[in-house]
């Protein structure tokens, strides 16, 4: 079972927090206290939104659309090559099964594109959620983050019948994999990650990979490391490469 995480930070009501940090308490895998544990991650909550943090340690991992490299990419464009990969010119809808930190499903959004985001971890879907809400209030960002639309869960339990969701054309799956990036800040947030969530797991990657397949209805993108090894050791019908990264692409089922 799951160990609940503290939440702390500048909390007067439990009952006023934002419903994606309420379902977190109502499924009992949150608690409340005023200071932070004495070891390991906890949830932080202030002013500037939720974030990821671990005791004994300075920095965070916070979801911010409106600010940072979001922002720079908004402003001076970026990712062309996943553009091309997903096929954004011909407006597909795509389901973004891994969520994470919602990067490249808000770039996706920002070319125009409707994404549907899955996360299946209750904590990364509630910093994902909270970064959404606060770009849904931002009058720059407001438009992009309108086009996304989050679901807590994974495309694994999902039966191909299900009316709910609109199938998609694209299914974009971004699995863990070991970062080799010298920034600090990816170094953190990667730690952070890999302590809440654990490593790659090689038997999850052949089911996402297959229930992926299975719902798509054109193409199924993979993002890897441009020297990386192929997802759940399957042979890409197609690849889009890049200086650092590539899209591996998957034929439906």
């Amino acid at each position: 079972m799951m160990q609940a995480l503290v939440l702390t930070g500048q909390v007067v009501d439990i009952t006023n927090l934002p419903i994606h940090l309420k379902n977190l308490f109502t499924a009992e895998k949150l608690h409340y206290q005023p200071q932070p544990p004495a070891q390991g991650l906890y949830l932080l909550y202030e002013e500037s939104g939720l974030a990821l943090a671990k005791a004994g340690y300075k920095g965070v991992v916070r979801v911010d659309f409106v600010q940072g490299t979001a922002r720079h990419r908004r402003l001076f464009g970026g990712g062309e090559l996943l553009s091309r990969a997903v096929q954004a010119k011909n407006q597909p809808l795509v389901w973004d099964a891994t969520g994470g930190l919602g990067r490249d499903a808000f770039v996706m959004a920002s070319l125009g594109l409707d994404v549907v985001v899955f996360e299946h971890n209750p904590y990364v879907h509630a910093l994902l959620a909270d970064g959404l809400l606060r770009a849904r209030a931002d009058e720059q960002t407001a438009p992009i983050a309108q086009r996304i639309n989050l679901h807590y869960g994974s495309i694994n339990l999902l039966e191909p019948t299900q009316k709910q969701i609109p199938l998609p054309d694209v299914v974009y799956l971004d699995p863990m994999y070991p970062q080799k990036q010298k920034s600090a800040a990816v170094k953190k947030e990667m730690a952070y990650f890999h302590e809440l969530l654990g490593t790659a797991d090689a038997h999850n990657d052949q089911a996402l990979l297959l229930a992926a397949q299975k719902f798509a209805r054109k193409r199924v993108v993979v993002k890897r490391p441009a020297n990386g090894v192929v997802l759940a050791e399957k042979t890409p019908a197609f690849q889009y490469l890049g200086k650092t990264t590539r899209f591996d692409g998957y034929i439906p089922l």
